[in-house]
Formats: structure tokens, sequence, C-alpha cells
């Protein structure tokens, strides 16, 4: 066991970045300076590394598209960043106020993208255009994220119209739990 108590790490960050970009030398400037990172992408010098991202899906540079539960994600991969998933995540904890489910399972958000510099950019709908609670769900917004990402924007948006087939299974559940009965409601 030795003199330390403190158990060694098994795997260490730069075992990580060594694994995507094939070298130990690679990966070791890589982390004294990450921006070298984008820099060997940007000039087609990182044949070592993985295709695509997000388990295999097919990204665009560092960055990745994925649809999940029907929500555009894109994020920048770089160590130490929140991710889209991350805000995704987040994000149950902004509640609507009118019917008290959160808004990823009412299916207000259509996309959630970090940009290189760590922003988040949210798109949003809500139930109603003339809803008046636009900035309750901002600052909900704001108090969930402060933290997480350093700044935030909402692209509300009308495009595609919300209806109740957005809700996921688990709001479905939430809201049969309030009393609704989804299936009554007219369809549009």
């Amino acid at each position: 066991m030795g003199d330390n108590l403190v158990p060694e790490p098994q795997a260490t960050i730069l075992d990580a970045v060594s694994n995507v970009v094939g070298d130990e030398a690679t990966a070791e400037a890589i982390i004294a300076n990450p921006s070298l990172a984008k820099d060997m992408h940007a000039h087609g010098e990182d044949a070592g590394m993985q295709d695509g991202c997000c388990g295999g899906h097919v990204g665009d540079g560092h960055a990745c598209t994925c649809h999940e539960d029907g929500i555009a994600i894109k994020g920048v991969d770089e160590i130490g960043r929140a991710t889209a998933e991350d805000v995704k995540e987040a994000l149950h904890q902004v509640i609507d106020p009118e019917l008290g489910i959160d808004v990823i399972d009412l299916g207000l958000v259509y996309g959630i993208e970090i940009d290189e510099l760590g922003r988040a950019i949210i798109t949003m709908t809500l139930t109603t255009p003339a809803c008046p609670l636009t900035d309750l769900i901002e600052d909900e917004c704001a108090s969930t994220l402060a933290g997480l990402v350093e700044e935030f924007r909402i692209d509300w948006t009308w495009t595609p119209r919300w209806t109740v087939d957005k809700i996921t299974p688990e709001g479905r559940e939430q809201l049969a739990a309030l009393g609704f009965n989804l299936d009554m409601m007219p369809r549009y």
C-alpha cells in the first residue's frame, strides 16, 4: 500500500487527450495550450483524432449536433466547459409557472447550442405567443444557469408552433398527476 493514504488516480487528463490525438507529445502541448487543439483541427492535422463526437455522431469540427428528444443540441467539445447536455439537464429546473412542469418536459425547448466562448444559446417557445411570462422564465433560466455557463441567450421562436404533442412522456405523467387529461384536449 505504501506511505500514501490517498490512492493515485488510475487515468489522467493526459491519458485521455493522448488517446484522442494519438501521441503523448502532442497531448502535452494541447494540455499546456488548449487552443492548439482548435488550430490542429483547422489546419487538418487531426488525423489521429476520432471521427465525430457525442458517441459516434459525425460532427462539424469540434462541434456536434445530436437530436435527442426532439431538441437540437450543439456544443463545443472542450475540457472543463459546460455542454449542451449539461444545460438541458439544468433546464429541467425551470418550471412553467402556469402549468407547474419544467420547460424541457413541456417541449418548449427546441434547441441548445454552446458557442466557442462557452455561451449558451437556447431556442425556446411558449405555449402561446401571448404568454406574459417570458421575463419570468428568462429570470428563472438565469438563476438556473448561473455558474454553469458564463452567458446565455434565449432566442424566442414561434415556428414550429407549440402543441401538446411536444410534451415528453414524463411531462404527460406530471400533467396527469395534476389532473390534466391530454387525450381530451383539442388537436390543431
